[in-house]
């Protein structure tokens, strides 16, 4: 099992609508608001990293209001 920390920006007046399509993508665990340089952090558990990788890479980066990510892999 993997475990991940997506970090997402999120263009300014579209943090809730992000954080609502984030909750929905596969394999997300949760996800919140935070302050800070990045808007919403997520967490995803997967089989493979290749799984983390694709909910991130692919799918939360295509959700419309999403500026930037970086995913942040859990070595324990």
């Amino acid at each position: 099992m993997v475990h991940a920390f997506v970090m997402v920006k999120a263009d300014s007046v579209a943090a809730e609508t992000v954080l609502d399509a984030v909750l929905g993508v596969g394999g997300v665990t949760e996800a919140h608001i935070v302050a800070g340089d990045f808007d919403i952090i997520a967490e995803v558990d997967a089989e493979e990293v290749y799984d983390v990788l694709g909910a991130s890479a692919t799918e939360i980066r295509s959700i419309d209001g999403v500026v930037d990510t970086k995913t942040y892999v859990a070595l324990e």
